[in-house]
């Protein structure tokens, strides 16, 4: 294996103000921060495998430069140091602990991390029936909802975790745009779904840790099994709710019925759940619909979840 194979950057961009970094840059930020791992090579990962706002690159066989490419994600490496040593003894699958939080450098901008690689593969994108692996998310959310969130960053108005009240204007926002094209669902379905959702009492407990974003490209099985979680980009203190939307993200038929029944919530919860999946979903499909086709097809699929399960 070469040491340094050159990246390819898409077509269209993601974000039209993204940065990305190469497998040139990352191999000179290694060599420079971290010479234990100088001689591995370096090696980025298949765009059909990247999200939305970081660029990964293989060091060696056991580890992951994670390169953040738009702004909005530059706190995460921060927020992983800082939190993920703290959770990960409390849960029953890994999570990617930060090795290294390097520098910025070789003129890329931002912090970037050093994490473990998790050997294994995810769950079809488009969500799976695999009653199992429900049981095993449901018991790492619980687990994760059970840690001491004394301290914990709260979750800011409008992020997942806050009130979905604070997410009503941008939905309404993107309604008629999505009214402009035909992507398999009723705008007015829709909306009528997001009203049952708005309706729901907010959560007015004391707030759990989340991590926010359990969608099928966040997780890693092996044998069948749940062995980690990934990307805490969205991890806080606040309403469960989005970790009860796995329900929709990632699972389908008895699954999703496994999951929604084992992670124990009430009613209110799982509309406002339903909100979590549809509120980024639609806003997604807008915003994707053009550079990232793969996600846009995933919020389509998700607001036709919503609409059948609340409608």
């Amino acid at each position: 294996m070469p040491a340094v194979v050159s990246s390819t950057v898409p077509v269209v961009p993601i974000h039209a103000d993204e940065i990305r970094a190469t497998a040139e840059q990352v191999r000179r930020l290694v060599a420079d921060q971290c010479p234990r791992w100088a001689d591995l090579p370096v090696t980025p990962l298949p765009d059909e495998v990247e999200g939305t706002d970081h660029v990964l690159f293989r060091i060696g066989d056991e580890l992951v430069a994670r390169m953040p490419k738009i702004a909005w994600a530059v706190g995460q490496a921060e927020s992983d140091a800082r939190w993920l040593p703290t959770l990960a003894p409390h849960l029953p699958a890994r999570v990617p602990v930060p090795l290294h939080v390097g520098e910025p450098g070789t003129g890329f901008p931002w912090l970037w991390t050093v994490v473990p690689w998790f050997v294994g593969r995810t769950p079809p994108r488009l969500g799976c029936d695999d009653v199992r692996l429900a049981r095993d998310l449901a018991d790492f959310v619980r687990a994760l909802h059970a840690v001491d969130p004394a301290g914990g960053p709260a979750k800011a108005p409008g992020a997942r975790g806050a009130a979905l009240r604070h997410v009503d204007d941008a939905v309404r926002r993107v309604l008629p745009r999505l009214a402009a094209h035909d992507d398999g669902f009723d705008v007015r379905a829709v909306e009528a779904a997001w009203e049952v959702c708005l309706a729901a009492p907010e959560w007015d407990r004391e707030p759990v840790w989340i991590h926010g974003d359990l969608q099928p490209g966040n997780l890693v099985t092996d044998g069948g099994r749940l062995v980690a979680a990934i990307d805490f980009g969205a991890l806080g203190v606040g309403d469960p709710a989005p970790d009860v939307a796995p329900a929709l993200w990632t699972f389908t038929g008895a699954a999703r019925e496994t999951y929604r029944e084992a992670i124990g919530y009430d009613d209110a919860t799982w509309r406002r759940a339903c909100g979590w999946a549809l509120a980024p979903s639609l806003t997604g499909i807008d915003y994707y619909r053009h550079t990232f086709p793969r996600m846009a097809e995933h919020g389509r699929r998700m607001a036709r979840a919503v609409i059948t399960t609340l409608t």
